[in-house]
């Protein structure tokens, strides 16, 4: 009986997800006349609306010497504008039910509100504001500062391993832009001219480099006539948007380094130089991954957490971006656990991928996991907004969100393999000791 119902459960599971797999999530797109690309996604099952506009800016667009500044501004940019009184945009989301939010990366800086979907003028009047004229000043710059210092102080300063990423990046990157994280520095926030940030919003904030992405309980005409009405007289920028073309040199051994930090368990990192997102190579090392840490029946997991008792946690991440990113394996050895020994057996795991294809079972497990990932991410109108933007901004194809698992599908067991044989190498990594301060002097 039980075999049965099994049986049953399995079949029923396989029909959800091939319906979940064959719905399309239809949009309309279209670009107004001073450059901005506009997304509309229409669904009328519940009573909400995302708002968001996506800036094709971060960290990478940044000055060597002027970094940190794609971040600040997105916080700069809720001090207000000429309509709107300063800290009273937060305000106008709550009193209305809603919820706002913002994020930067390397690569772009993202602005969104969710609200009920009879507020769509709200967001739309809101977005305008900050596009069309932010308040950038001398109290709001010296406002902000004093938040993202006590970011920093919060999320890298006093954050047990918060120091990886830049620790990694200055290491693994020479010449690129990627060579210093998203928070960037301090003092180089200290140093600027009021003049600067200007010239950076007067730069990267303009309609041209600006996506508006809406999705929810719209009706298609009505928000594409919003859009025009608080968007369309927006004047295009005056500068070139400038775009970094600089190319990182080959890795050709390894770096290794010790670092000592606030913590009370050692960690080892790895961190591999991967192809950009997009690539062939890249979808196949985001599966790898599945394959080596995808949940505790993961390969890593079972055999250095569960069989070997090496490890507490064992993590792999792909950290794709625009240009080529890093492919990062983090592990925490159990009390007592030697450093060098976990290493050299997360090195075992990798090796015995390059020695041999994964079985067909374990193979069909991991695609079954990519694609319940693909289609969890797009269950929600948030997640809807911003892969659209992102597949717009990054590919120029805002359809990849109906047939981008196409890619990963595509990878076979050999493709797996292969990538762990040209990636997952010594020569083309960063090893990072991770000790705490208590054993510097020991």
């Amino acid at each position: 009986m039980i075999k049965k119902l099994n049986f049953v459960f399995f079949i029923l599971a396989a029909v959800f997800s091939a319906q979940a797999q064959n719905k399309q999530i239809e949009f309309k797109e279209f670009d107004l006349d001073n450059g901005i690309h506009v997304i509309l996604h229409q669904d009328n099952t519940t009573p909400i609306v995302v708002v968001s506009v996506m800036y094709h800016v971060g960290s990478k667009n940044e000055n060597p010497e002027r970094t940190g500044f794609a971040h600040f501004f997105e916080h700069l940019l809720f001090e207000g504008s000429e309509n709107i009184k300063r800290g009273e945009f937060d305000k106008y989301i709550t009193n209305a039910g809603g919820v706002n939010n913002a994020n930067t990366s390397n690569d772009r800086t993202y602005y969104y509100e969710v609200l009920p979907s009879n507020q769509l003028k709200l967001g739309l009047w809101l977005e305008s504001e900050r596009l069309l004229h932010a308040n950038i000043d001398q109290v709001g710059v010296e406002t902000q500062r004093e938040v993202v210092k006590e970011e920093k102080r919060q999320r890298v300063d006093n954050q047990p391993y918060g120091s990886i990423l830049s620790e990694i990046a200055k290491r693994a990157y020479t010449v690129h832009p990627y060579r210093w994280t998203t928070i960037g520095s301090l003092d180089h926030l200290n140093a600027a001219s009021l003049d600067e940030f200007m010239d950076f919003y007067e730069t990267f904030y303009v309609p041209e480099n600006a996506t508006v992405s809406i999705a929810g309980d719209i009706n298609m005409d009505e928000a594409r006539e919003l859009v025009e009405q608080y968007f369309g007289d927006i004047p295009k920028g005056k500068n070139e948007i400038p775009r970094p073309d600089i190319v990182e040199p080959e890795q050709k051994e390894e770096v290794r380094d010790t670092i000592y930090d606030n913590i009370q368990l050692p960690a080892v990192i790895q961190a591999y130089h991967m192809p950009e997102q997009g690539s062939e190579d890249s979808y196949a090392l985001e599966m790898l991954s599945t394959v080596l840490s995808g949940g505790q029946s993961a390969r890593m997991y079972k055999s250095l957490v569960d069989e070997q008792q090496k490890a507490l946690q064992v993590v792999a991440i792909p950290f794709s971006s625009e240009d080529p990113g890093l492919y990062l394996l983090f592990g925490l050895p159990t009390i007592g656990g030697n450093l060098k020994d976990l290493e050299e057996s997360m090195d075992a795991e990798v090796n015995k991928l390059k020695d041999e294809l994964i079985t067909e079972t374990e193979f069909q497990k991991v695609r079954n996991q990519v694609e319940n990932d693909f289609i969890s991410g797009n269950s929600t109108m948030t997640g809807i907004a911003e892969s659209l933007a992102n597949y717009h901004v990054y590919f120029g194809d805002a359809n990849l969100i109906n047939n981008e698992i196409d890619r990963y599908m595509a990878v076979t067991r050999e493709d797996i393999q292969r990538v762990a044989k040209k990636y997952l190498t010594k020569d083309n990594r960063v090893v990072l000791y991770y000790l705490p301060k208590s054993q510097q002097n020991n």
